[in-house]
């Protein structure tokens, strides 16, 4: 089984969003260490909870600060940018780091709407029924640019290089899994966020896969929430924050992770209950058995043989070990330093 690390940067109570971008930085030092393969940072923005806002940025940073993992965007939300500027970007970062960048795109626009037209404002802005567009625009600056006829051809994403990045969809639909196999791409399906229907997904992105000059066969992962710890009691406990916080977040409260006993002391209504019983059903929670049981059952549902792993809780540390444990069950080889 391959493990690898999907960052959203979550900020918590009493905390900043700065410390939880140094918190990313160490997490992903933890991770290369623990030998996960790769590592995606997230994209949100005015969001109280979650700091990371651009994910190219911060992977220039993870990259450097790690050697051997893959580093990525989970993902860049391509309907608010520029698919020339996005194949710019991640050409630098190619260059940089040859062998070892991924672009993940995706379509939702990980913000509310009034923050996704701030983020598009200007003239030229492009709906999102413009998005398989930009995805073969996309491809094509990460190629060698548009063929002739195109209205931009002969403009090129520079700079160039014997490498490309590695392009991924992302999504928690049919829609990003078509895209995906019609453009010959390889493919995420975020579990994490909808449990519905997501092995009928991956199944139908693998029939119709169209071979393409850089994804010969269809390549498929799943992103899933963990949270592990020693015992399923602990685990438990941590996951309280998440709960409250996600409540909140379902109810149009954007805030920062709440703590354990904030969220154990939450006077829940009914049907608040219900909602967290809800959320529940895409969480993998519990001792390290428990979690590779479950995970295990869930990549074979999918047919994939890639988990991308996302854990929140208020506290980093049990966090970090959140993901020690889970390296250790699953028996990852650990990386020396340097």
């Amino acid at each position: 089984m391959i493990l690898s690390v999907l960052d959203q940067s979550p900020i918590r109570d009493g905390g900043t969003p700065a410390q939880a971008i140094r918190e990313t930085i160490d997490l992903a030092r933890a991770a290369e260490r623990l030998g996960y393969h790769r590592y995606w940072l997230a994209e949100h923005h005015s969001s109280a909870g979650l700091a990371g806002t651009a994910p190219e940025v911060l992977i220039a940073r993870v990259a450097a600060e790690t050697g051997q993992m893959r580093i990525g965007s989970g993902g860049v939300m391509l309907s608010h940018y520029s698919a020339l500027k996005v194949a710019e970007n991640f050409r630098v970062l190619e260059a940089l780091y040859p062998g070892r960048i991924d672009l993940g795109i995706g379509r939702a626009p990980g913000s509310d709407q009034r923050t996704a037209g701030a983020l598009q404002h200007g003239p030229g802005a492009l709906g999102i029924e413009y998005f398989p567009q930009q995805i073969a625009d996309l491809i094509a600056w990460l190629g060698e640019g548009p063929a002739s006829g195109h209205p931009f051809a002969g403009v090129r994403a520079m700079p160039s290089g014997e490498s490309r990045p590695d392009l991924w969809l992302l999504g928690s639909s049919d829609q990003s899994a078509a895209y995906a196999a019609h453009f010959g791409c390889a493919f995420s399906f975020a579990h994490f966020i909808n449990d519905r229907g997501g092995p009928e997904v991956m199944a139908a992105y693998r029939e119709t896969f169209r071979p393409s000059p850089w994804l010969a066969q269809p390549a498929g992962s799943i992103g899933v929430f963990v949270l592990c710890a020693e015992t399923d009691e602990e685990a438990q406990r941590l996951a309280a924050s998440r709960d409250l916080w996600r409540l909140r977040l379902d109810l149009g409260e954007i805030s920062p992770i709440p703590r354990v006993e904030e969220a154990l002391a939450y006077p829940y209504s009914e049907p608040e209950r219900r909602r967290v019983a809800f959320n529940r059903r895409r969480q993998v929670i519990g001792d390290p058995a428990t979690v590779k049981a479950r995970l295990i059952e869930l990549a074979e549902l999918y047919g994939v043989e890639e988990l991308v792993i996302v854990s929140i809780c208020y506290d980093f540390s049990a966090r970090v070990r959140s993901y020690e444990l889970l390296a250790e069950a699953f028996g990852l080889t650990p990386r020396k330093a340097g």
